[in-house]
């Protein structure tokens, strides 16, 4: 059994990222080793966790997911670890729009049987705090508040009044944290700044995190809250789970397919389990750097491009002359390449005017209107990563926009929360502004693999 907590807020701005990461990171630098955890689709705080766990930080979404797969995912990353932390999304009970409790964090807590420690910017009230916890911890039953950690709090007398306002609500104070600037990390127009962009930045940022909860907080009380958390009662996700036809992958050949994921600053947005997919079905995944690196990795049979920040990047993409053509070779050739949202607007003729690989006869530009959402589609014709008809859910999140939004033969039918077509097939290319989480849907990893070995 691991030892868990959920670290949680009424509302976003609260101060979550700072105690979950400076947590995560007092409590490894004790020896623990510890599971790093974020509820929702967001790609960058779990950057942060992993620098501060040395583990991947890994997401539980129960929308794109699906509920059932939370607990054997948190079981997997979990495995042989002491402890695990979960950070929370937005507000305790905020979750996908129109669909009740579904993708909180408050269900995912549920799911998890896990305490929920509740993160208060208590910066301009006082006695308040008390009305303020106790509707939260009472909304809910099945949700357990075990602890709250004062955040924001401006003296010696603001934290005496906060405490003993309170007393009476029967909810613990495990810690009050001061301001303290140096913990601050710098956002951007989709969040944080990734800790790949900012790696020596970040570590500095982390460990001031890790001695503000070590100073301000009660960590035998959270260990101990933690380890109150009743056996899971699930088994953990196995990669290999849906894959019974990947054996006839690159297993038993005589080279495994090689599958390059594009990575370094400009594309820092992937979840842990699609290359443990994508080796589960057969395939050897190769991380290369489309910022540093002049050619794809030796032997290149398909190509992963998933988010991140190509418009900030856009000139030195466009400098890196090189590998735009041979990612454009290889497109020609009909090797399956997966492209979302960063990956997309990669894969385009230009970007803010900047040539791109020109895969796609599309233009991307920044636009001042964020696109944001959770949606539901179906895949419209058979492509590298599913056949016609497939259904899952995903995520949009970018402040770019594509002109023309699809090609002729379109990546996605969206059926939810309106109708319209999005993105781009053409050969082996599957480019589109969704993010997927492809443990929903194994075959999708199989399929891509497959195509791959062909």
């Amino acid at each position: 059994m691991v030892a868990r907590l959920v670290i949680a807020a009424p509302a976003s701005g609260s101060g979550k990222t700072t105690v979950a990461t400076g947590l995560m990171a007092a409590l490894a630098r004790s020896g623990l080793t510890v599971s790093p955890h974020k509820v929702g689709p967001d790609y960058i705080d779990p950057g942060y966790h992993a620098l501060a766990t040395g583990r991947p930080g890994r997401n539980l979404d129960a929308y794109m997911c699906g509920p059932e797969l939370v607990a054997p995912l948190f079981a997997h990353g979990a495995r042989g670890c002491d402890l695990a932390v979960v950070e929370g999304v937005m507000g305790l009970y905020d979750g996908a729009s129109g669909l009740g409790e579904l993708a909180s964090t408050a269900q995912v807590a549920k799911l998890l049987r896990a305490p929920v420690v509740l993160v208060v910017d208590a910066s301009s009230q006082s006695r308040s705090v008390a009305a303020l916890v106790h509707g939260f911890a009472s909304w809910d039953p099945g949700v357990r508040i075990g602890g709250v950690i004062l955040n924001k709090v401006g003296s010696d007398r603001h934290e005496a009044l906060l405490r003993e306002a309170m007393e009476d609500v029967g909810v613990p104070v495990l810690g009050a944290l001061r301001r303290a600037p140096q913990v601050d990390t710098p956002s951007r127009h989709l969040g944080l700044v990734p800790v790949a962009e900012r790696r020596p930045d970040a570590l500095d940022a982390v460990a001031a995190m890790a001695a503000q909860v070590r100073s301000g907080c009660d960590l035998e009380g959270l260990l101990a809250l933690a380890r109150t958390a009743p056996p899971l009662g699930a088994e953990p996700w196995d990669p290999a789970d849906g894959l019974s036809a990947a054996d006839r992958t690159g297993r038993g050949s005589a080279r495994r397919p090689v599958i390059a994921v594009a990575g370094g600053s400009a594309f820092t947005f992937s979840y842990a389990e699609h290359p443990e997919l994508l080796t589960a079905a057969g395939a050897e995944t190769v991380t290369f750097d489309p910022l540093k690196d002049e050619q794809l990795p030796p032997g290149t049979d398909g190509l992963v491009i998933g988010g991140g920040f190509p418009e900030v990047y856009a000139a030195e993409l466009s400098a890196n002359e090189r590998l735009r053509k041979a990612v454009a070779e290889l497109a020609r050739s009909g090797a399956p390449v997966a492209a979302e949202c960063a990956g997309l607007l990669y894969l385009a003729r230009s970007l803010d005017g900047q040539p791109m690989c020109g895969v796609l006869d599309a233009d991307a530009r920044m636009s001042g209107r964020l696109t944001l959402g959770y949606r539901e589609a179906v895949a419209v014709r058979d492509n590298s990563l599913a056949v016609a008809g497939t259904r899952l859910r995903g995520h949009e999140f970018h402040r770019t926009v594509i002109e023309p939004g699809a090609g002729a033969d379109p990546a996605w039918g969206v059926v939810h929360p309106e109708r319209r077509v999005e993105g781009f097939v053409q050969q082996g290319v599957h480019a589109s502004y969704l993010h997927t989480h492809w443990a929903a849907r194994p075959e999708v990893a199989r399929r891509f693999a497959e195509g791959c070995a062909r």
